[in-house]
């Protein structure tokens, strides 16, 4: 009796370990990576008609010219293959999200999507690729995945072979940002008539195992360190944002301060997180809006659907031209869609729910992430009486320079307001982002934030 009791018991342990702590994959799955699989997870070969092509190493450096770290387009001179408009979409439904679909409802004169051929442009260094596939025998989510463990010594792509919604969206979160960088950018929230004011942003991202002076321990559960400084207009100029993301943000939530320029005071701000209000965003967007999700996962139950062929933003070269200007691009209703570019490429799918008791404005979120590089292309957000409400769509683009990608802009589109949001543009300043950059760790602290501020 007393064997059976023991023995009862430690079954009971070992479900409760299985469920708080999910395994990594075997070594003959991790070897698919960079053989049946891409050296990040995405499907090798090519699809059954060939409109979607086989990946054979993405873009490479000099792929274009680069002009004051501005990227030239590869692909420039190509015309779209056909254009879907509010009276052909039903034919292509099945390729498009409910949101794009609501889109062409809401703007049926306006809305337009260019279809180009299929470019799988994806590529990274051959470190990263090492790190992606160390993360898949490696990494593991605790804590029903709200947090991750064994991740410290690589920090990307923690499950290029996903088992979950969740882990696919970890993807998404610690996914190649490139070297310590700093970039200007700009965002404007334009009313329903097309007016809009510019604000400007200086960013700075950096990681600890590309800084200097940092303690490894400490930083364990560090992923990066963002600071946000708000350049213009001059009535929030000098405002700074200085964020520690961490890695498990349940176990150790987002450090967050805030420098008020006017009232030159540095305060503790954890209102930047979840469905906080965005930075100077006319209640546009969420805290978790920025780069379409980011965050802690834990309000949300995260449904994988699977993965579908579909018509998402890719290649947007021609929407970072520093040859076009803010006016060209931002227009009543959602941005000018004769600049931008989408193509068929394979998405994965998932639906975030918000938990019970939990609070969010956004009572479901519709994700479809790029198989490539995992990085979120569209997300529909619903509210709490289950209708859809903001279209997020990202722009992207991938560097073949830095070997990453990222948003030429992202767009938010609030479909009851008939208003939008646009973010990351940078067409109007000097240069492109600067990477590789060696901040110290000292830069990145509340007492940085005052000499960070100046205006």
């Amino acid at each position: 009796m007393k064997t059976k009791t023991i023995m009862q018991v430690g079954a009971l342990a070992l479900t409760l370990m299985t469920s708080s702590v999910m395994a990594a994959v075997s070594q003959q799955e991790a070897d698919q990576l960079g053989t049946v699989l891409t050296p990040l997870g995405a499907q090798m070969e090519s699809n059954v008609d060939g409109s979607i092509p086989a990946w054979t190493g993405g873009l490479k450096p000099g792929a274009a010219p680069v002009s004051n770290r501005f990227l030239g387009n590869p692909f420039d001179g190509e015309k779209p293959l056909f254009t879907i408009t509010a009276a052909n979409a039903e034919q292509y439904k099945d390729k498009l999200t409910p949101g794009q679909m609501a889109m062409f409802k809401r703007y049926a004169s306006t809305y337009k999507i260019p279809v180009y051929t299929t470019h799988r442009t994806a590529s990274a260094p051959q470190a990263i690729y090492d790190v992606a596939k160390r993360s898949a025998l490696n990494t593991q989510t605790v804590d029903s995945g709200n947090g991750l463990t064994n991740f410290s010594e690589t920090r990307n792509y923690a499950f290029p072979i996903p088992k979950s919604g969740v882990e696919v969206l970890w993807n998404h979160l610690t996914r190649y940002r490139g070297l310590n960088q700093k970039r200007q950018i700009t965002q404007a929230t334009p009313q329903v008539n097309g007016n809009y004011t510019i604000i400007e942003f200086e960013d700075e991202f950096a990681f600890p195992q590309y800084m200097t002076g940092v303690d490894k321990e400490a930083t364990a559960n560090i992923f990066a360190y963002y600071k946000q400084r708000i350049v213009a207009p001059a009535r929030l100029a000098g405002n700074v944002v200085l964020l520690h993301e961490t890695i498990d943000q349940v176990k150790e939530p987002r450090l967050a301060w805030v420098y008020n320029a006017g009232q030159r005071r540095v305060r503790r701000a954890p209102q930047i997180a979840y469905d906080g209000p965005g930075s100077a965003s006319d209640g546009m967007r969420t805290s978790d809006n920025g780069d379409l999700f980011n965050g802690a996962p834990d309000r949300y139950d995260w449904k994988l659907i699977g993965k579908k062929e579909m018509y998402i933003p890719y290649n947007n070269y021609l929407l970072g031209s520093p040859s076009l200007k803010y006016a060209d691009i931002i227009k009543p209703g959602h941005i000018n869609q004769d600049l931008t570019r989408y193509e068929l490429h394979r998405v994965w799918e998932v639906e975030g729910t918000l938990k019970p008791g939990e609070r969010h404005i956004y009572a479901k979120r519709h994700m479809y992430f790029d198989e490539d590089t995992w990085q979120l292309a569209e997300v529909d957000h619903y509210d709490g009486r289950g209708q859809l409400w903001r279209v997020a769509e990202g722009m992207s683009v991938n560097d073949y320079e830095q070997g990453l990608a990222y948003y030429a802009s992202m767009n938010l589109y609030d479909l009851i307001a008939g208003r939008y949001l646009i973010q990351g543009l940078n067409n109007e300043y000097k240069q492109g982002a600067e990477f590789g950059l060696k901040p110290k760790a000292s830069d990145f602290t509340p007492a940085a934030l005052r000499n960070a501020g100046i205006r």
